[in-house]
């Protein structure tokens, strides 16, 4: 697992710009952190970093979220999902299982049992206000940590 310590919004946009260099096509992105550590801000600071110019907003209430840029990305919340049950009911491991397109999964946790076993795996810890240390795992680019 490598660490990169982030201390200021704009650190965090220079990490997810190194990130976003090495995805591609079937990457699926897992976010953990607790409530208000990141994971929006990240995802957000992702899907600029691969091209999308529009807006980019939180799929807290729609779950997902889908974007054109460099290539296609998939934004997904699964924060108020009740069960796994209701993440295949909306198609969510077909997407996985399409390789179409990148997938930022924030709050992965919730639907476990239905996650590629490849997933890259991003854990985001809150410091203070300004910091935080993301903990990066199954990713192959040592250069952005």
């Amino acid at each position: 697992m490598n660490n990169f310590i982030s201390h200021s919004l704009k650190d965090t946009e220079k990490f997810a710009e190194k990130f976003a260099e090495k995805l591609e096509n079937g990457n699926v992105v897992l976010l953990y952190g607790d409530l208000g550590a990141g994971k929006t801000t990240l995802c957000k600071s992702i899907i600029k970093a691969l091209r999308y110019s529009g807006v980019v907003t939180s799929p807290t209430f729609t779950i997902l979220n889908e974007y054109q840029g460099k290539i296609p990305i998939h934004h997904f919340d699964m924060y108020r999902l009740d069960s796994v049950d209701e993440a295949t009911e909306i198609g969510v491991d077909e997407i996985f299982k399409s390789g179409d397109g990148v997938c930022l999964i924030e709050w992965p946790e919730k639907i476990a049992s239905i996650l590629p076993k490849d997933a890259i795996k991003i854990y985001i810890e809150s410091i203070d206000e300004n910091t935080r240390t993301f903990k990066v795992e199954n990713y192959n680019d040592n250069t952005i940590l």
